[in-house]
């Protein structure tokens, strides 16, 4: 029994180590056309559509005005843009911020939430502030998001220049990478496992998740949609869904940058991560139970990534950590013990190696300090991601359970010390 079970865990595990790889393939291969089509299109721009960019803000003092003036700096005509800035209940001068850059500049414009639409989420706020919109096309940014000049103007041209994309996302980028052990994790993943893997998937099923920032949605798919689902915690991925089954695609484009402030302490980390585990549980709960619905099945290959990676993936890991724990202090009687461990340290060596890959196609990211990273990632990250998605599971279940109204959890931002940005890395 020791023996099926283990040999399941390590196919499960090494099936997602090279479909990894696959993806990375993927994402490097469209990284490398993006630059011929981006230099195509960006000599053939069309007439530029109105835009509104939706930036929904609570408590965001912190970060709020370099948003703002990172907006200002835009490539892209003002007369065609309308900056909404939703203050939603902010305690802190959030609002007092955006409103002076509102009374300043006349394509800013700032919409303060009202009962019963009060701290509900993020969803909610970005509902409120379509209503107040005018943009043929809405873009959305988190409000600790600085986007590079070119940003919007590049997921515009997507829309413009491919009739079949629904929405157009570019990539995020790790503004405080350096502050600390934890934030070097996080930029790791983030180039590793988010928007290559993301670059990935576009370039070999042409699909791709929506981001919770740096995206572009043409506004007649929302209101045909009616707008964000606020029951959910990952508004993101579960808009990706409903767009696909209109019989749209979403294309990313990693020419749209945008860098972000990612969490600088564990317990932020837990929460924030926590909240996206649960809103992807809830996503994958939501549609499969209700797959025979949906109208374009080709969704289902998205759906599956995330039933794998959430499953089969991390629940092979859990397999074959206790069965390699308990087998320490009990005989299990396992005939492949020698075969399991060569396994094990192999798997270890292709993660390292899929990991520095990835970050060797960014500048500057391939360094000392980021290979040792690296090699720390696999016994501390990694595995503190399986406890996390452990307690998700829980939470997500308990919450079915006692049909309990989902909490928002705001993640905390951080003070900048002057211009943290990693641009040149």
């Amino acid at each position: 029994m020791a023996d099926t079970l283990l040999y399941i865990s390590l196919f499960s595990i090494w099936t997602m180590l090279f479909y990894h790889i696959f993806l990375m393939q993927g994402g490097f291969l469209l990284s490398l056309n993006n630059l011929s089509i981006g230099e195509s299109w960006i000599n053939d721009i069309p007439p530029q559509p109105m835009v509104s960019i939706l930036i929904p803000a609570h408590n965001e003092e912190l970060v709020i005005e370099e948003t703002i003036k990172s907006m200002i700096n835009l490539n892209y005509p003002k007369d065609k843009l309308e900056i909404i800035i939703i203050n939603d209940h902010s305690t802190d001068l959030t609002g007092m911020i955006a409103e002076s850059y509102a009374s300043r500049y006349l394509y800013i414009k700032v919409v303060n939430t009202i009962p019963p639409f009060v701290g509900k989420g993020k969803s909610t706020a970005l509902n409120e502030g379509l209503k107040h919109s005018i943009g043929e096309i809405i873009v959305v940014y988190d409000a600790d998001n600085t986007p590079e000049p070119d940003a919007v103007r590049n997921l515009i041209l997507v829309l413009q220049k491919d009739s079949g994309a629904g929405v157009s996302v570019g990539k995020f980028r790790v503004i405080n990478a350096d502050k600390n052990l934890l934030t070097r994790l996080i930029n790791i993943e983030t180039i590793t496992f988010q928007w290559l893997a993301q670059a990935g998937r576009w370039y070999w099923f042409k699909l791709c998740t929506i981001p919770g920032t740096n995206f572009a949605i043409r506004r007649s798919i929302l209101e045909e949609l009616g707008g964000w689902d606020e029951n959910a915690l990952s508004e993101d991925t579960e808009l990706s869904i409903r767009v696909y089954n209109l019989g749209y695609y979403i294309r990313f484009f990693p020419l749209a940058v945008t860098w972000e402030q990612e969490p600088e302490l564990w317990r932020v980390w837990w929460k924030q991560r926590t909240r996206w585990a649960c809103g992807n549980l809830y996503v994958i709960t939501k549609y499969i139970l209700g797959f025979h619905k949906l109208q374009h099945k080709k969704v289902f290959i998205d759906l599956l990534y995330f039933m794998l990676t959430y499953f089969l993936f991390i629940g092979g890991i859990l397999i074959s950590h206790g069965i390699l724990i308990t087998s320490l202090f009990v005989d299990l009687n396992l005939t492949i013990g020698l075969v399991s461990y060569v396994l094990l340290v192999l798997g270890f060596l292709l993660f390292v190696t899929e990991a520095l890959l990835a970050i060797s196609i960014e500048n500057n990211q391939l360094t000392f300090k980021n290979f040792f990273t690296v090699l720390l990632m696999y016994f501390t990250y990694s595995q503190i991601w399986l406890l996390l998605v452990m307690n998700a599971v829980y939470l997500e279940i308990k919450s079915m359970i006692l049909r309990r109204e989902i909490t928002w959890y705001k993640t905390q931002r951080f003070q900048k010390v002057g211009k943290d940005k990693e641009h040149s890395a």
